[in-house]
């Protein structure tokens, strides 16, 4: 009976003790993520005024253009391979699944909760679209540094999570420039401050034709015979250019991607530029140095649009507070639906639980970052913006919760 005792108090306390460390290494990456947005909070104060706006515009476009492409093009460039591509396949699938489960419960929440007029879709897209880049590998890198990380080597850690999050990024930002564009047009008035009457709204007679024609248009006749149909054949691209939207999709971080995919997928090329000892090895041990300023970079950029506050925004408070709640709170667990249908029907790697704690990342994060520079594009980034302040505060609490979580199921 006393072996049988003490080993029930011993198994109890083990589990406690698991249970504890499973809570600090959940935690710490998200303390750390947090002090590090706070010192860019407290730079961007008026008190010390560091980081002013100006500032911070810069620091996001050298972030954008050149420390996270170089971060995502060293480390997929030298972990990706065609073998692995077909592996991963679920990766890009996933962040579809996840577009698609998040916009359905946005629906729903848009339905019970009637937001102001015009922003029903608007709604959808904030409950819908989470982060897939920025967060994550913010995280992986913070959780990945800590020795007491689950996943083992630190080194391998942090490139097969980087490697993971980038590869699902252009998918990302294909779904971004066209479903999130298409969803956030205007309204009919033209612009969603409807109130503001000192913009103009589409200005028609009642021919439907426009008020503002010039009575006389100059063409100018061209001297070559084959003007009209290089014209027209340029005219052609443009309008599939402009309609597709490529300039936006193809931003740095996809470009990267892209290259990245292609040079690692390719022996020769994997060979001449990712090798240790390769000739062109030193383009990417260089961007590898630059890659590793990013994180830090972009925290403290995160922190300083923090000082600006909530901003002024026509949602309301029971708008904005269920967008918090179906983004933290209900879009995670059906995220956790689809990954573990995914592991039962063979779909992910065997034994791979970076690759399946990276699947669940993708449904549990706070409102992505680039909807708001779609949404500002679009005329309601002031709004776009009080939701990201709201959700990424709220977010430090409900991550570390769902980190729990995870690796209660996956260790």
């Amino acid at each position: 009976m006393e072996t049988f005792l003490s080993a029930i108090v011993s198994e109890v306390q083990a589990g406690g003790n698991s249970l504890l460390v499973t809570i600090k290494i959940a935690v710490l990456p998200i303390a750390k993520v947090f002090t590090m947005c706070f010192l860019g909070f407290v730079m961007a104060s008026k008190y010390v005024n560091i980081l002013p706006a100006s500032g911070r515009k810069l620091l996001n476009g050298l972030v954008f253009s050149l420390l996270l492409p170089c971060l995502i093009f060293s480390q997929l460039g030298q972990t990706i391979t065609l073998e692995k591509m077909l592996k991963w396949w679920f990766i890009p699938a996933n962040v579809v699944l996840a577009s698609i489960s998040g916009s359905l419960i946005g629906l729903i929440v848009a339905i019970i909760v009637r937001p102001p007029y015009p922003f029903f879709k608007f709604t959808i897209v904030q409950i819908g679209i989470g982060n897939i880049g920025n967060v994550p590998l913010v995280l992986i890198a913070a959780l990945c540094r800590d020795e007491l990380n689950p996943f083992g080597d630190a080194e391998k850690c942090s490139t097969d999570g980087i490697a993971y999050i980038s590869f699902g990024q252009w998918v990302g930002a294909i779904i971004l420039y066209t479903y999130v564009y298409a969803m956030l047009a205007p309204p009919p008035e033209g612009t969603f401050d409807i109130k503001d009457q000192r913009i103009p709204v589409k200005n028609l007679l009642k021919d439907s034709t426009p008020a503002h024609v010039p009575l006389l248009v100059q063409e100018v006749a061209s001297t070559y015979p084959d003007a009209s149909k290089k014209e027209g054949t340029k005219g052609f691209l443009v309008y599939w250019y402009e309609k597709l939207k490529l300039k936006q999709i193809f931003q740095p971080p996809i470009v990267a991607s892209v290259l990245a995919m292609i040079l690692g997928a390719t022996p020769f090329l994997r060979r001449l530029v990712f090798t240790p000892d390769a000739p062109l090895f030193f383009f990417t041990d260089s961007c590898i140095m630059l890659g590793e300023a990013m994180i830090p970079c972009i925290l403290l950029a995160l922190g300083g649009n923090l000082v600006e506050g909530p901003g002024s925004s026509k949602l309301g408070l029971r708008t904005t507070a269920a967008i918090i709640f179906a983004r933290l709170v209900l879009v995670p667990p059906a995220g956790l639906g689809i990954v573990m249908l995914a592991d039962k029907l063979g779909f992910l790697p065997p034994d791979d639980k970076m690759f399946r704690f990276v699947l669940l990342l993708q449904h549990s994060m706070p409102t992505s970052v680039l909807s708001s520079a779609v949404a500002t594009l679009r005329g309601c980034g002031r709004d776009s913006a009080a939701i990201l302040f709201w959700v990424h505060i709220f977010a430090v609490v409900s991550m570390a919760g769902w980190f729990i979580l995870y690796f209660r199921i996956l260790f």
